[in-house]
């Protein structure tokens, strides 16, 4: 990748610009729910590669990226000739600009490599969830026409190469690159990250390979032909509601979302942000790898999964700075530290999201992992993702208690049913409007429509705003409680029962009522080492809530059932509740 000129060097921004400038947050106006972030600093208008592009010329010999599990240690310029070198394998595979690419696998050194190989050439990314089954798999492929699929071989229980052969078994008789498979019609080429391929398939390193001189000279033309505003990664929302859909983001969209995320937490040249966070999701790709190459900082990866111990043991001997979890990852942190504890004297700041941060929790992270500047942030994958988070010198309770204030370019409203911006303080639907509002759903334009109005993602989440703009998350707008006509926010009541000196986490969610419609379940995790019944917590919420409030059921449990991300999955509990209340 050629280094940029001055004047393209100077379309990007001036770096030490992104981190001086000046950071106001707008506070609400008129006493109504609609808050605009600052225009400083500026929005970007590049590419991704032109992004890596910039990094390498100013940052070539320093560690780019480090694969701790697999012993893997680039520099900006290692980065750099390694994603050349796959782009031309792309190629070779006869990938071309608009095309799309599945990956399947979890954090590992190809991820990064593939990330930036396709958008080198312009074809998007298609981000598979390691969790998928075959049928997700399929439906995914599928939908967005995949031509080829980069996978691990097996993670965890999942045998992904099984998976594949199962949907594909017509790769047991072609030539690698010339799949023609009745139930995956669009795939013609399957790429797996182990040396040993198997029929049909290539490995990464013969992809590696493939390109030529002729593929080589091909990437500068190509660069030509890239525009911020061209679709670049696919990204599929959990489908907790019916299918998953497939949410299309831009270069503009995802560079953007990075560099000011990063700015919040002060990131530089000089941090090592550890991302133990997946990469098949914004939290790892966007907020992780493209917000440490935005800042020139080394993205560190302590293992294909997320564990306690080996993040703990990267963040020390890697002299971390930053790492980014959902509280469930900070909670298991702070609890490996108990029984083995690690020199974490270099850490400073980082991101917690996902989920509400309880008190203890973040006062825990301030003071055993020396990360007194952690912040929260609050998006959605259709908002690329980051929409509000907080600064590093916020309180601890406006951390804990809201998901801080708005980002750079962007407007926000809260609105009621009749789409009426409502006053500072009273709840309703959160609204984004902005440079992060994802291109569409792909290839559905009325689900697009139905999400996306004048602009505005609706984001499906109730929220309230304070009159210094912090932002309040109090649950979904389906999940609301309508009880006896008395509108219950499950946020209200989860905050009340994990106060409870017992009480690890909690969740709030209602379930068909024939007399009052819906009714009040909770869910609730205990702390290590203790007990606590639904009769404990039910006197203990007396007098602290409303009594129409009080969850009717309880229920403990060892643990909640969550998305890879981290966050509850309410509907798996609701129809386990009404399964088990039936029975």
């Amino acid at each position: 990748m050629s280094i940029l000129n001055e004047s393209l060097a100077n379309r990007i921004c001036d770096w030490k610009a992104w981190t001086d400038a000046p950071v106001e947050a707008i506070a609400p106006q008129d006493n109504q729910s609609y808050v605009r972030g600052p225009s400083h600093p500026p929005l970007a208008y590049v590419t991704i590669p032109q992004l890596l592009g910039e990094a390498v010329s100013r940052f070539g010999p320093r560690d780019a990226a480090v694969f701790c599990e697999q012993g893997v240690r680039m520099s900006y310029y290692d980065l750099d000739r390694a994603v050349d070198e796959i782009a031309s394998g792309l190629l070779a595979l006869g990938l071309n600009k608009g095309d799309r690419l599945g990956i399947w696998s979890p954090n590992r050194v190809e991820w990064v490599l593939t990330q930036f190989a396709t958008a080198r050439v312009g074809v998007l990314l298609v981000n598979i969830n390691p969790a998928y089954r075959s049928g997700e798999l399929e439906y995914a492929l599928n939908k967005v026409g995949c031509k080829a699929l980069i996978a691990a071989r097996s993670f965890k229980t999942s045998d992904y190469s099984d998976m594949i052969r199962s949907l594909a078994p017509e790769l047991e008789d072609c030539e690698p690159g010339r799949l023609q498979s009745a139930r995956l019609p669009h795939l013609r080429s399957v790429v797996t990250l182990e040396e040993e391929p198997g029929a049909g398939a290539y490995s990464f390193e013969q992809l590696r390979k493939l390109g030529g001189p002729a593929q080589q000279l091909r990437l500068p033309a190509i660069d030509k032909t890239l525009t911020p505003d061209d679709a670049i990664n696919i990204q599929f929302t959990s489908g907790t509601t019916g299918r998953p859909k497939g949410a299309t983001l831009s270069h503009y969209n995802i560079i953007n979302n990075a560099r000011f995320v990063t700015d919040r937490i002060n990131l530089t040249e000089t941090d090592r942000l550890a991302i133990p966070v997946p990469l098949y999701h914004c939290f790892g790709m966007v907020m992780g790898v493209l917000g440490a190459i935005s800042k020139g900082a080394t993205a560190v990866f302590p293992g294909a999964g997320f564990d306690a111990g080996q993040t703990l043991d990267a963040l020390a001997r890697e002299r971390c700075t930053a790492v980014y979890g959902v509280p469930t990852m900070f909670v298991a942190m702070l609890e490996a530290l108990e029984t083995e504890p690690r020199d974490l004297s270099s850490m400073r700041t980082g991101i917690m999201a996902g989920a509400p941060c309880p008190v203890d929790v973040m006062q825990r992270v301030n003071s055993e992992m020396n990360m007194t500047e952690v912040t929260i942030a609050y998006g959605m994958t259709e908002t690329s993702p980051v929409s509000f988070q907080s600064f590093v010198d916020d309180p601890t309770d406006k951390r804990c208690e809201t998901v801080g204030r708005v980002h750079p370019h962007l407007e926000v409203k809260i609105i009621d049913s009749e789409n009426r911006i409502v006053p500072v303080g009273a709840h309703g639907e959160l609204c984004t409007r902005g440079y992060s509002v994802m291109k569409g759903y792909w290839q559905e334009d009325e689900k697009t429509a139905e999400s996306i109005m004048d602009g505005w993602m609706h984001s499906g989440d109730l929220a309230a705003f304070d009159e210094e703009g912090f932002c309040s998350i109090v649950g979904r707008v389906k999940d609301m409680i309508i009880r006896g006509g008395e509108n219950i926010y499950p946020r209200e009541v989860e905050e009340c029962l994990i106060r409870h000196p017992k009480v690890s986490d909690a969740q709030v969610f209602g379930i068909p009522d024939e007399r009052l419609g819906e009714q009040v379940c909770a869910w609730v995790v205990a702390k290590p080492g203790m007990e606590t019944s639904g009769a404990e917590l039910r006197e203990a919420l007396n007098g602290q809530i409303a009594h129409f409030k009080i969850p009717a059921h309880f229920r403990v449990v060892d643990e909640l059932p969550m998305t890879v991300t981290g966050k509850p999955q309410k509907f798996v509990m609701r129809d386990e509740m009404i399964e088990l209340l039936e029975t």
